[in-house]
């Protein structure tokens, strides 16, 4: 929980900082006491009497204004931190700070802190996937900073793809979870990446109709929560789901099942476990219609092809990866799912009958049974799919190869 925390919330340059006062308000109402930094752009943008307002404390904006303590306020604010958050986060002091670079009272703050730091990043797309930003992220994610990935969408500019500042609800909820009484989880997964695949694919008829499944992808969004609290470098590959991706999880959004293929292939090789707990169209119509098809009379027919089978192909190369794969099934479920080990050269297999109340598709808990290649089945009771998740990871660990 939050209550009592004291925050300290840098806000840097750009259009999304009137987000940060939303994020004051939330933490406030979490009872924390906050603390605002604002870098000299981030005052062009929204004036600090606003924080001021929301936080019921003095706004900091200059390393050499008068100070209104005894004590030196960069050395202040930074020791009486528990978290320091940098939201929104430019790409100028992701770059600072990763650099050794402290010029300003929000960079000198966190270079004199010890707190949690955490960064909320905001920037145009192009900017945001540039490589030099990219390694001093992933610079200062191995020096032990956390970031909440971005969003995607519509940016200010007018560019389409990641750099949006997290939704301010998550942005809270992260802060909430890491401090937690359960947030000593312990973090076995450093150093490892992880794919998990989740959601159901959409295979399209025309722009109106789709085929699609059940799936709304809580499990594989169980498992990369898991996965990156234990510490993984976490890709999660989506198809439409309502569900938020968890922060600091790299999220690649899909459609259809060949969009899932072609993510899957692009991003497999640095994995050291692939998690396919999507539920991929086995089948997609043959041609899509440009237009609507229109009722006529009579039946209507649509031809079906075959898609790629995604574990199959992550089989044939798999060397010294942990591949695990999923089966939802209706009857002879283990027969079924055994089958498919041996078949697509898996290590083990999750398995569950989706005719169970309370399991499978759109539900909070579920019943599986791990089947390995050896031929061991493994019964997990019905439990919240996010402890099941933490029991498929513990299972895949047990097949790391060691290196």
């Amino acid at each position: 929980m939050l209550k009592g925390k004291n925050i300290v919330l840098g806000v840097t340059g750009g259009v999304a900082v009137y987000k940060a006062l939303d994020i004051v308000s939330r933490l406030k109402k979490q009872g924390a006491n906050i603390d605002v930094i604002m870098t000299k752009s981030a005052t062009e943008f929204v004036r600090p009497q606003a924080f001021q307002a929301l936080s019921l404390n003095l706004v900091v904006t200059d390393l050499f204004e008068t100070p209104r303590y005894w004590d030196i306020e960069h050395i202040s604010l930074a020791q009486k931190a528990d978290i320091l958050l940098v939201a929104p986060a430019t790409a100028n002091i992701i770059g600072k700070v990763a650099n050794g670079i402290a010029d300003d009272m929000l960079s000198t703050t966190i270079m004199a802190s010890t707190a949690k730091v955490i960064f909320a990043p905001a920037m145009n797309t192009k900017m945001y996937e540039n490589p030099v930003v990219q390694n001093n992220i992933s610079k200062l994610k191995s020096l032990g900073y956390k970031f909440i990935n971005p969003g995607s969408g519509r940016l200010a500019c007018g560019d389409i793809g990641a750099g949006k500042l997290a939704d301010t609800e998550d942005i809270v909820q992260y802060l909430m979870d890491i401090e937690s009484p359960d947030e000593e989880v312990e973090q076995d997964l450093v150093g490892k990446n992880v794919l998990i695949t989740a959601g159901p694919t959409i295979e399209r008829i025309d722009p109106i109709r789709y085929i699609t499944n059940r799936s709304t992808g809580k499990m594989g969004y169980a498992i990369a929560s898991a996965a990156e609290k234990r510490g993984a470098n976490v890709t999660l590959v989506s198809g439409p789901t309502s569900i938020a991706a968890p922060p600091n999880v790299k999220l690649v959004k899909v459609n259809s099942a060949l969009d899932m293929y072609e993510a899957v292939i692009k991003h497999k090789d640095p994995q050291h476990i692939i998690i396919k707990s999507a539920a991929v169209a086995d089948y997609r119509p043959e041609t899509a219609n440009e237009h609507k098809i229109k009722k006529l009379p009579g039946d209507m027919a649509i031809n079906l092809v075959r898609n790629p089978d995604i574990l199959l192909e992550l089989g044939k190369t798999k060397g010294n990866k942990v591949l695990v794969g999923f089966a939802a099934e209706t009857n002879n479920v283990v027969e079924y799912a055994a089958g498919k080990v041996q078949k697509k050269n898996l290590d083990f297999i999750v398995a569950n009958d989706v005719t169970v109340k309370d399991c499978g598709f759109g539900t909070d808990t579920n019943m599986v049974k791990f089947i390995d290649k050896y031929g061991n089945v493994e019964d997990i009771d019905k439990s919240p799919k996010y402890d099941i998740a933490n029991r498929i990871l513990d299972k895949a660990k047990e097949f790391i190869k060691v290196e």
